[in-house]
């Protein structure tokens, strides 16, 4: 059930991330997050209130608003770096996150059987050559870069949601989003206050409605990835959860037209060979 989970949030948070990375396309990445991290935090709140969480053991407090603080910086550079290159370059760079609570949860004593140990080496290898990896794309060094900063926040946010999930998965994701929305909100707020035009703010009902979906998948994501955390080790969720650049990849051929090189099929047949195998 743990792998499933976790494979889940994989599938969730590459669609999420392929249709937040074409929003910000056209709108600025703070704007997109901050929406769509809003709409998150609308659900979580109603799921939480429904679930009687409120009341649960309050040591997920601290690893939540870390979580919250790792993962707005991970998702402002990652939709940053997708609008600017292209989200076969990007994509796996941010996956390599998942090297955090892999040590981590090595270093703790997490001791997954030799085929799974298997199976995360062929999956991690899988996800970067799923995308590219092409790191002379269109846009330079600058989505590189930007990608490494969210590989770091994601990695320290997939771990945090793991530790504040063993107090109560629902109030990590409610005291993250919290943060995450604060945070945003501030920023926007000064960033108003220095001349950014209003228009950059406003949008049409359909796409409020298309951010609002980001943010209901990256929750969606979030929610199952914890639950996955709860019933396995870290180091096999983290790296189950972090397949999603080969659905970000595979959609972007589909709506984008992007090539899929002989380079990138090779990395999803991999990224499956490791599923298997950390399944088995």
């Amino acid at each position: 059930m743990a792998a499933l989970l976790a494979l889940l949030s994989s599938v969730l948070w590459g669609s999420a991330d392929f249709l937040g990375g074409t929003l910000s396309r056209a709108r600025r990445a703070t704007v997109v997050v901050g929406v769509s991290q809003a709409a998150g935090l609308v659900l979580a709140l109603v799921v939480a209130a429904a679930a009687g969480a409120f009341g649960d053991d309050r040591g997920y407090l601290p690893w939540a608003v870390l979580s919250g603080v790792a993962g707005v910086v991970g998702l402002v550079c990652f939709y940053a770096a997708l609008a600017a290159g292209t989200m076969g370059v990007v994509s796996p760079i941010a996956a390599l996150g998942v090297v955090v609570p892999v040590a981590v949860g090595l270093a703790e004593g997490d001791r997954p059987a030799q085929l799974q140990l298997a199976g995360i080496v062929v999956a991690v290898v899988g996800v970067v050559l799923a995308s590219g990896p092409e790191l002379s794309g269109r846009a330079g060094a600058r989505p590189v870069l930007l990608a490494g900063v969210a590989a770091v926040g994601f990695g320290l946010a997939l771990l945090a949601i793991a530790k504040g999930s063993r107090s109560s998965t629902l109030m990590t994701l409610v005291t993250m989003r919290v943060t995450s929305v604060t945070i945003l909100s501030i920023a926007l707020l000064v960033a108003l206050a220095r001349g950014l035009p209003r228009a950059e703010v406003l949008m049409r009902p359909r796409e409020l409605g298309l951010i609002a979906l980001v943010g209901l998948g990256d929750l969606s994501a979030n929610l199952t990835f914890g639950l996955a955390s709860r019933r396995g080790t870290i180091a096999v969720v983290s790296v189950l959860g972090s397949l999603y650049p080969v659905f970000t990849v595979l959609l972007a051929r589909v709506f984008h037209h992007e090539r899929l090189g002989r380079l990138q099929a090779v990395g999803v047949v991999l990224a499956l060979v490791g599923v298997v195998l950390i399944a088995a």
